[in-house]
């Protein structure tokens, strides 16, 4: 399976503040939507309770916690063991980690790609991404963002792929 990283950071590397994320960017979720629609998407518990909406549709939702008893909805798998992740995907499957940075850290040895939102302010944040080696990626596109009344924020869409 290919495993990819979506997320969005600031210029200091946060990704979160108080189980949600520290800025408003619509252009970003909308970025989201289309990468990650239609795949498998691997997120903590956390992650997962921060979702105002419950599972994420048009993907199948897998949360991985430590808890074997933490109750998901019927559409949702649980996990409590990543290498069990093979028994629900295919091997040529583009699988979705989306966070947060326990769950990041936990795929970090086997990522191939990564989907990155760089938005260029700091924020206030109590949730930094991991440190990944950029030496083991090479960049395969950029697209800068547009900045509108809505996405206030100068941003690029980055997608990187392992050498």
């Amino acid at each position: 399976m290919i495993i990819s990283f979506v997320w969005a950071e600031d210029k200091n590397h946060i990704i979160g503040k108080d189980g949600t994320l520290p800025w408003s960017m619509p252009n970003d979720l909308k970025h989201f939507r289309d990468v990650t629609a239609h795949h498998t998407i691997v997120m903590g518990r956390k992650t997962y309770e921060s979702f105002p909406n419950g599972p994420l549709p048009n993907r199948l939702n897998i949360v991985i916690s430590r808890n074997p008893n933490y109750q998901v909805p019927e559409s949702v798998v649980l996990l409590t063991d990543k290498n069990k992740l093979s028994d629900y995907v295919d091997d040529d499957t583009e699988v979705m980690v989306i966070g947060g940075a326990g769950i990041f850290e936990m795929f970090k040895d086997d990522v191939d790609r990564l989907y990155l939102t760089r938005i260029d302010h700091a924020f206030d944040g109590d949730v930094k991404m991991i440190d990944l080696d950029y030496s083991k990626f090479k960049l395969s596109e950029k697209k800068e963002g547009i900045v509108d009344d809505k996405n206030i924020y100068p941003y690029t869409f980055e997608t990187y792929d392992k050498i």
